[in-house]
C-alpha cells in the first residue's frame, strides 16, 4: 500500500483561504515589518484582494461597514503594537454593534517574544502579550498562533465570529505565518453551530401558547436581524395578517418602509409618529427581535414598554414568558415565529396611517420660497427625500446627519448604515469604502458633518481613487458643514470654544486626495443650489461627487432638537 503525503499550505495561506470561503475576500489594513511575510503568504491565495488604507483606524471602520453590508465577515491586517492599537477603537465599535470583523496582527517571531526581546513597536519591557490582552476586552475570542495548532485555532476563532457576530483577534508571529500546516481541514467549510432542534420544538410550543391569547402581534426589530441575515424571516412574519413591525434606529428600512405592516422607526419618546409610539408601547404582545435597547435606540430610555414582558429573540437564545431557550439562533427563530403566526391566523388589521410626518411633507412656512434663502436642515433633508435613488446605501455619521436621515422615508431597496451604539464620529468616511467594495452596484451616499469628517477624511483618497466595476455607480459625499460639533451644541454649552472646528475648503479635497480623477464638486448654500447639485449627480451616476452643504451652526433636525430637550429635562445623559 502506497502512502500519500498530506498536502500542506502556509498558515498565511490557510487563513486567507478561510476568509475567502467566509466572504471576507477584501483585506483591509496597512503593511508593517512584522506582517510583511504574513501578507505575502495571504496574497498568494486566489480571490483575496488587498485594500490598502490610510491608517489602521480607518481600516477597521471600513472592514466594519463591509461586514455590515455583506452580512458576513471582514478582515483587516495590521502590524504589532502601533498598528493594532490604532485599530482598537474601530474593533470596539464592531463589538458593541455585533459585527464580525477579524483583526489580524502580524507579530514578532515566536522566539523573540519568548525571550522578551526589547523590540520596536513594543513597550520595551519584555512582555509581548500586552496588546493581545487589550484585545480581549473588545473581542469575543482570540489567539496568538503557534505552528503546532495554528489551523485548529484559526478555525476555532473564526467559528466564534460566525456564531456570535462579534469581532475576533488573531496574532500571527512572523515565523508562524510561513510555517506549513495540513490543508486537509479546508476540505470542510466552516459553519456556525445549528440550532438545537429540541429547543426549537419547545420554543414553537411556547410561542403558540402566548400567541393564542392575543389578537395581534407587534415586533420591534433591531440590528442583530441584519447580522444574522434574517431579514427574510422578518419579511415572512410581516406578511402575516395581524402583524405590525417597527424597527430600531440602526435597522431602519430593514423591512421596506413601503410595506403595509411597517410602522417605521421606533425611538421611545423621540418617535416621530405618536401612532407608532402608541402601537409599540401599548402592544398586548411585543416581540423584541435582535434588539439592543441602548440609550439612542430607546430615546434615552424613554420607551414605554417593559422588556421583561416581551418575547425576546436574540442571536442564540430566546425568552418567552420568563423561560429561556438556549441554542436557538435568530435566523431560525424568526421564521419559526412566522410559521406560528400563520397557524394562529390573526384577523387582518386596518391600514397604518399617519406614521410618516417626515421631511417629505409640505412645510407651509417655506411655501412660495424661491429657493434662494440660506439652506436649512429642513430644506436639506426634504430635498434629499425627493432625490434618493432606489437601492441606495445611505451612510450617516453620528450627529445632525444621523438625526436628519432618520426622518427620511427610504425608497425601495435602500438601507441606512449608521453606528448608533458606539457613535464614533468619523466612522462613516471609511465606512463608505466598505460599502462600495461590498456592494459595488449600489450607490453609496454619505452624509457627514464637517467636524466628524475631519477625523478620517484622508480615507477619501482610497474611496475616490479605487477603480470600480464597469457600469458601477460612484459614491456621493455630502459634507454637512455647520462650523463644528452641532450635536454637542444641542446637548450643552452651545457657544463654548471647543464646539468650533477650523474651516476647510471642502471642494478642494478631491484635487488633494484624488489628483487627476474626475470628481463633481458643488457648494450648496441654498435649496436651489442643492437641487441643482443633486440633479447633476443624478444625471452622471458613474461620476463621484462631493457636495459642500453650508448650514447655520445652530440649525438642527427636529429629532436632534428633541434629544436636546430630553437631556435638558434630565430624562437622560448626554450622547456623543
Amino acid at each position: 500500500m502506497t502512502s500519500r503525503a498530506t498536502p500542506t499550505v502556509t498558515v498565511g495561506e490557510y487563513l486567507a483561504r478561510r476568509l475567502v470561503e467566509l466572504g471576507g475576500a477584501h483585506l483591509f489594513g496597512l503593511p508593517g515589518d512584522f506582517n510583511l511575510s504574513l501578507l505575502d503568504e495571504m496574497l498568494e491565495v486566489p480571490g483575496i484582494e488587498w485594500v490598502g488604507n490610510t491608517n489602521e483606524l480607518n481600516a477597521a471602520y471600513a472592514a466594519d461597514a463591509y461586514a455590515r453590508t455583506t452580512r458576513g465577515v471582514a478582515a483587516l491586517v495590521t502590524t504589532y503594537g502601533v498598528g493594532e492599537l490604532s485599530a482598537v477603537n474601530g474593533i470596539a465599535g464592531s463589538y458593541a454593534e455585533d459585527v464580525p470583523v477579524v483583526q489580524v496582527t502580524g507579530m514578532p517571531e515566536t522566539a523573540a517574544c519568548q525571550r522578551g526581546a526589547l523590540l520596536h513597536h513594543s513597550l520595551a519591557d519584555g512582555d509581548h502579550e500586552h496588546f493581545a490582552r487589550a484585545y480581549r476586552e473588545v473581542t469575543a475570542t482570540g489567539a496568538v498562533l503557534r505552528a503546532a495548532d495554528a489551523a485548529l485555532e484559526i478555525d476555532r476563532v473564526l467559528r466564534v465570529a460566525l456564531e456570535r457576530s462579534k469581532p475576533v483577534y488573531l496574532g500571527v508571529p512572523a515565523d508562524v505565518a510561513v510555517a506549513r500546516v495540513s490543508s486537509a481541514p479546508l476540505r470542510r467549510p466552516l459553519r456556525p453551530a445549528p440550532s438545537d432542534p429540541v429547543a426549537l420544538a419547545d420554543l414553537r410550543t411556547a410561542l403558540a401558547e402566548v400567541l393564542a391569547d392575543v389578537p395581534a402581534l407587534t415586533v420591534v426589530a433591531g440590528t442583530q436581524v441584519h447580522r444574522r441575515r434574517a431579514e427574510g424571516g422578518l419579511a415572512a412574519l410581516a406578511d402575516q395578517d395581524g402583524v405590525r413591525v417597527a424597527t430600531l434606529v440602526g435597522a431602519k428600512a430593514m423591512l421596506p418602509e413601503q410595506h403595509p405592516a411597517s410602522l417605521g422607526t421606533y425611538q421611545g419618546a423621540m418617535t416621530i409618529s405618536p401612532e407608532v409610539r402608541d402601537g409599540v408601547d401599548g402592544a398586548e404582545l411585543l416581540v423584541l427581535a435582535g434588539a439592543v435597547l441602548s440609550d439612542v435606540m430607546t430615546g434615552l430610555f424613554s420607551h414605554g414598554f417593559d422588556p421583561a414582558r416581551a418575547v425576546r429573540l436574540g442571536i442564540a437564545e430566546a425568552v418567552v414568558d420568563g423561560v429561556t431557550f438556549h441554542d436557538v439562533r435568530l435566523e431560525d427563530t424568526l421564521p419559526l415565529l412566522a410559521d406560528v403566526a400563520r397557524e394562529r391566523r390573526f384577523a387582518a388589521l386596518p391600514a397604518v396611517v399617519g406614521v410618516w410626518p417626515h421631511v417629505s411633507d409640505p412645510d407651509r412656512s417655506e411655501e412660495g420660497s424661491t429657493g434662494e434663502a440660506p439652506l436649512t436642515q429642513h430644506a436639506l433633508w426634504r430635498t434629499v427625500q425627493g432625490w434618493l435613488p432606489q437601492d441606495a446605501i445611505v451612510v450617516a455619521d453620528a450627529g445632525t446627519s444621523l438625526y436628519g436621515s432618520l426622518e427620511l422615508r427610504l425608497p425601495p431597496g435602500a438601507e441606512l448604515l449608521v453606528q448608533p451604539i458606539w457613535s464614533s464620529i468619523g466612522f462613516t468616511v471609511p465606512a463608505v469604502l466598505g460599502t462600495c467594495l461590498a456592494a459595488p452596484h449600489r450607490r453609496s451616499i454619505l452624509f457627514v458633518g464637517d467636524g466628524a469628517a475631519q477625523l478620517t477624511v484622508q480615507e477619501l483618497a482610497t474611496v475616490l481613487q479605487r477603480d470600480r466595476p464597469v457600469g458601477a455607480p460612484a459614491p456621493v459625499v455630502v459634507v454637512v458643514d455647520n462650523s463644528g460639533y452641532t450635536i454637542e451644541r444641542v446637548l450643552q454649552s452651545p457657544k463654548a470654544v471647543y464646539q468650533d472646528v477650523t474651516a476647510w475648503d471642502w471642494l478642494a479635497v478631491p484635487a488633494l486626495f484624488a489628483p487627476g480623477r474626475d470628481v463633481l464638486t458643488a457648494r450648496a448654500g441654498t435649496r436651489a443650489e442643492l437641487e441643482d447639485a443633486l440633479r447633476r449627480i443624478a444625471a452622471e451616476p458613474r461620476r463621484a461627487a462631493v457636495v459642500h452643504a453650508v448650514l447655520d451652526a445652530h440649525d438642527v433636525p427636529p429629532l436632534l432638537a428633541r434629544l436636546g430637550q430630553a437631556v435638558a429635562s434630565g430624562r437622560g445623559g448626554p450622547v456623543r
